[in-house]
């Protein structure tokens, strides 16, 4: 099993998330030539999970990771060191060096599955899919994602916010007619940016991006409809943030909390460097798989790029580490 080319080809599939079938049934065909026992989860219309273990064995370990990418489609390409294209990273290089790992270890006669789920970079759906058909006897979950080969210590969590104002539309030479959801949603997103957020010593601050704004019909009109989207990066619990956020936000707008995702700490395995995940991964949707832990090859900041890449060294190291943890975690 080579792991670069094989993260050539999953590359070189498109699979937007929403648009997973082709590059599960490749994943699919793949894993059968192996001769593992394959099936495909169905999980929304023609989307599904692939689930795979070896005959031999039921698994108490499963690595696992994610299909899906973000847009755009870039295909690959390589150089003597690197390989580029959407996916190289997150996840697709994941996946050949998990599937490399498993071959490796069911030569030694340890057996692990294998679980690649769909969705992951919009709402997780494959993995709340997986959790009601968790393997029997599964102990750990080994969750790929781009930790740079460092096993993190903890993932914060996400705490999406949709901030609504209304108002009432007026020709815009008689703003007095009108009443202006726009000056109402643009005060209270600057509230909210100058609020406080909590920090860790260890962790780090929790943070807060405005990732969408619209709203308005037309410059000569007083708009009556503004909305913006919000994510927080949770450092800890978020029932306190969730009352600031109200109160700060005032009542002149409406708030939602339509996600959250917790803040998770990890188990880590003796010997191995670490690290804290700054973003949150399909683990806390994948509860009923046993104790989680984190580690992939790739560097989270140039995933969702335009140069998205992986290291070669890296994907390497990642089967040897892929393999070190599941021996350890059978002692």
């Amino acid at each position: 099993m080579d792991a670069v080319t094989l993260t050539r080809q999953l590359v070189d599939i498109e699979s937007i998330t929403g648009n997973e079938a082709a590059v599960g049934n490749y994943l699919y065909g793949e894993l059968c030539r192996l001769g593992y026992q394959t099936t495909r989860m169905p999980v929304e219309g023609n989307r599904f999970n692939v689930y795979a273990t070896s005959p031999q064995s039921k698994p108490s370990i499963v690595f696992s990771t994610h299909m899906d990418t973000v847009p755009p489609f870039i295909p690959s390409s390589e150089d003597e060191t690197r390989i580029y294209g959407r996916g190289s990273c997150d996840a697709k290089g994941i996946i050949a060096a998990q599937i490399a790992a498993a071959e490796r270890l069911r030569r030694q006669n340890v057996y692990v599955g294998l679980l690649f789920v769909a969705g992951e970079e919009r709402d997780s759906l494959g993995a709340q899919v997986a959790n009601e058909h968790a393997a029997d006897g599964c102990r750990f979950l080994v969750n790929g994602e781009p930790t740079e080969n460092r096993i993190a210590l903890a993932s914060k969590g996400t705490l999406r916010v949709e901030i609504t104002a209304r108002g009432r539309m007026a020709h815009s030479a008689y703003p007095e007619l009108g009443d202006s959801a726009i000056d109402k949603l643009l005060p209270a997103l600057g509230r909210l940016r100058a609020m406080p957020l909590p920090t860790d010593p260890e962790i780090g601050a929790c943070t807060l991006n405005i990732g969408i704004i619209e709203g308005g019909r037309a410059p000569n009109v007083i708009p009556d409809h503004a909305h913006a989207d919000l994510s927080y990066r949770l450092i800890g619990p978020s029932g306190e943030l969730r009352r600031q956020i109200l109160a700060t936000a005032g009542d002149r707008v409406e708030v939602i909390f339509p996600l959250e995702l917790p803040f998770l700490r990890l188990r880590t395995v003796d010997g191995l460097p670490t690290m804290i995940a700054a973003y949150t991964t399909d683990i806390p949707k994948l509860t009923n798989w046993g104790t989680p832990l984190l580690l992939g090859p790739g560097s989270i900041h140039v995933a969702h790029t335009d140069g998205e890449y992986i290291e070669k060294r890296q994907l390497h190291e990642a089967v040897e580490l892929y393999c070190t943890i599941a021996g350890k975690l059978q002692e």
